[in-house]
């Protein structure tokens, strides 16, 4: 769908919706790629230099000082509109914490490095609509760029897909067939996840947006095609599930070396 910036900014500037503050507001999600439909919501994120509410806002918690982020939803145009208030000291201290001076290859593979809400943040900057403040979102998609977030994420999807192939081997062992079925489309998820994160399509918790994201990275080692014949268990027959699993654990362990971290 094609969107109107401009109405965008208007509209939360009309609501008082902009803090005084502002250093930039930017439209996030599946309507700044380009992948909307009519019954998209509008994701917007808000940076301000100081903590900025209002009065029928939602507190998240987040790992960060301040130790909060003010949600704010309202309807407009036929849509759901979600706006996130950081402040700047906040996405400082994301930034940080995916340094390479901070970069720990065993936290990065525990997942231990950045909460879901921090890390669909930052792979957001990367692919936003800035709003207001074109300048501070330029000189952040820099340092996010320089930053080990990538290896962080790849890192982790490794190990995540690691993981649920050695539970899927052990439950194929033991004849638990349904449960490695599970396992081996976990572990096929988070190695097309890693293959995708290499190549800056973030945003792995977003699971409906995966064939977007693959569409958009085209990594070599894999064509749509087969990515999408284990997505949708197309030659998965049930009266023989251990042909399927083997074929697509074998396929993550090839794959998961093509992966540089």
């Amino acid at each position: 769908m094609r969107m109107d910036t401009g109405r965008i900014l208007a509209t939360l500037r009309d609501r008082d919706l902009v803090p005084d503050q502002c250093q930039a507001a930017f439209l996030v999600g599946s309507t700044a790629r380009g992948w909307s439909n009519k019954k998209s919501d509008l994701d917007i994120c808000v940076v301000s230099a100081e903590p900025w509410s209002f009065p029928d806002s939602v507190e998240v918690a987040v790992s960060l000082e301040p130790d909060v982020v003010h949600w704010h939803t309202f309807h407009a145009d036929n849509r759901d509109w979600d706006l996130a208030y950081w402040v700047d000291a906040q996405v400082d201290q994301m930034l940080t914490k995916i340094s390479w001076a901070e970069y720990d290859q065993v936290r990065a593979t525990s997942n231990d490095v950045l909460p879901p809400r921090e890390e669909s943040f930052l792979g957001r900057i990367a692919t936003c609509v800035p709003l207001i403040g074109e300048d501070w979102v330029a000189r952040r998609r820099a340092e996010l760029d320089a930053s080990a977030f990538r290896s962080v994420l790849v890192t982790r999807s490794l190990g995540a897909a690691d993981r649920a192939i050695e539970d899927g081997l052990g439950q194929l062992a033991d004849g638990d067939l349904h449960s490695a079925v599970i396992s081996a489309r976990l572990a096929y998820g988070h190695t097309v996840d890693a293959l995708l994160e290499e190549r800056g399509e973030y945003g792995s918790y977003h699971f409906k947006w995966r064939p977007r994201r693959f569409q958009a990275a085209q990594p070599e080692a894999l064509t749509f095609d087969e990515y999408w014949a284990v997505e949708t268990m197309r030659d998965f027959d049930p009266d023989d599930p251990k042909k399927w699993i083997n074929k697509v654990l074998t396929a993550c362990q090839d794959l998961a070396l093509k992966v540089k971290v």
